[in-house]
């Protein structure tokens, strides 16, 4: 019995699967780990890409709207909702479908008949009215332009799946520094108007970008016109004025409707 046990102990017989097991075990333990740490940083690039082309995406809203500004004489009509943009897609009522795979109805608000807290004009007007910052002057914010990035410039294919929407609504301070406050925020009395873009894209992305453009009654750009920025750098270097750093921040922007001119 004593020799029959000895013999049993030092038999190895099945080491070797149990080593091999073990081994399979601890290897597919790293693979996961890798497979998990590459999905993540893969997802972690596509978000960060997703965020970025969301950005100047709503920037191009801006830039896209400030054109169509340019042409409208009236600024109160782009307040009471009688005049759009150029840039449309379809009806405001219509239901939009996103980038990100869900849908949005945009919705139009006319005077006295206000959009519907699930639509994206009626979630925004929400949020500025909570924050009630500025009184009677509270922004009332109008649907100006919206359609996919793609569809912006004719005869140009643009790569990209972003969705852009701006909103126009007269600028909070409009009278609150005079003795007489206007409290009517359809009512543009100071030529200065605050725009809100936001662009949709994929997986969520969502960004928005807020600035405010004014009208002058004269221009400092001698001989720069629209799109011809390397001419405005030269007069406002020229003058030791701000030059803006492409990429950074829109700091100010000024619109003079005698010449044209964009600052």
């Amino acid at each position: 019995m004593r020799m029959r046990t000895g013999a049993r102990l030092s038999n190895e017989n099945g080491t070797a699967l149990i080593i091999a097991l073990m081994s399979m075990m601890l290897l597919t333990a790293l693979a996961a780990a890798v497979v998990m740490v590459t999905t993540t940083e893969t997802k972690i690039a596509g978000n960060y890409r997703n965020g970025q082309e969301a950005l100047y995406a709503a920037d191009a809203g801006i830039e896209r709207v400030v054109q169509d500004l340019l042409l409208i004489p009236r600024w109160n009509d782009v307040l009471s909702g009688l005049t759009q943009s150029g840039f449309i897609d379809g009806g405001a009522g219509d239901l939009k479908h996103l980038p990100g795979g869900g849908t949005a109805t945009l919705c139009l608000p006319m005077a006295g008949q206000p959009c519907a807290s699930n639509t994206a004009s009626g979630q925004l007007q929400a949020m500025t009215d909570a924050a009630a910052t500025w009184g009677g002057n509270n922004p009332q914010w109008r649907l100006f332009a919206w359609g996919p990035l793609s569809d912006m410039l004719p005869n140009v294919q643009i790569d990209s799946a972003m969705y852009i929407v701006v909103w126009v609504a007269d600028d909070p301070a409009d009278g609150v520094d005079s003795a007489n406050p206007d409290n009517n925020p359809l009512a543009d009395t100071n030529g200065v108007l605050t725009l809100h873009a936001e662009a949709y894209g994929p997986a969520g992305t969502n960004k928005v970008i807020e600035v405010t453009v004014a009208r002058t009654s004269s221009t400092e750009i001698e001989r720069g016109q629209i799109a011809q920025r390397g001419q405005e750098e030269l007069n406002q270097r020229a003058r030791k004025a701000a030059v803006g750093t492409p990429g950074k921040s829109l700091f100010n922007m000024r619109m003079n409707t005698a010449s044209g001119n964009l600052q």
